[in-house]
């Protein structure tokens, strides 16, 4: 019976949480370019293992060049085309304070529910169960904010990859570029622990 009692209880908690809007905290400017930074890097690390070599020269009568894919404009397009909307995998984590509340593992509140649900326990949440994984506000916002911020930097990250690749692109790009002293704050956190939940 007490395990019915904390599955009411988590659920009315749940339910109570999704159902005000004044929960919605949408990403600062620090934890959007410390999460777009981290997910630019992911990229470059992703299209930085071909070792392929492009072929250049437009002309006939010149003679062919080759550069180096790993260096090459190309990746750098690559790289950041679709990134915004890889942000769309994040996923909110509400119990967390910190700029780890958006993470693309599944939030600790909705590990449980699933699992309740695998469990056979009937869950109402108020919408549909097709849409308990739908990103929610906050990280719709935060793809668009990423956009912008890509546009609105396109210059700054075209001569870091050019020119500074040897200084970490969250430093260069947040700390050097785009944060005043006063928005820095989240660059150093190193994120809370899930607790986890045993029902």
């Amino acid at each position: 019976m007490n395990f019915y009692w904390k599955c009411a209880s988590l659920i009315c908690f749940c339910v109570l949480n999704l159902a005000t809007s004044e929960d919605v905290k949408y990403a600062t400017p620090c934890e959007v370019c410390k999460i777009v930074t981290s997910e630019l890097e992911e990229r470059l690390k992703e299209t930085g293992k071909s070792h392929d070599f492009l072929e250049t020269g437009y002309s006939i009568d010149a003679k062919k060049g080759k550069k180096k894919y790993q260096t090459s404009e190309l990746r750098l397009v690559e790289s950041l085309e679709g990134l915004c909307e890889r942000i769309l995998d994040y996923r909110i984590h509400k119990e967390r304070t910190d700029s780890s509340r958006f993470s693309k593992e599944m939030s600790q509140t909705f590990k449980t529910l699933h699992g309740l649900v695998a469990k056979g326990v009937k869950v109402d949440l108020g919408i549909p169960h097709e849409m308990w994984d739908k990103p929610p506000a906050e990280v719709t916002q935060l793809k668009t904010q990423c956009e912008s911020l890509l546009e609105d930097n396109e210059d700054r990250i075209e001569d870091w990859y050019a020119h500074h690749q040897s200084t970490d692109l969250q430093n260069y790009l947040c700390r050097q570029h785009i944060l005043s002293k006063n928005q820095q704050n989240c660059l150093d956190e190193k994120g809370e622990r899930a607790t986890n939940v045993e029902l």
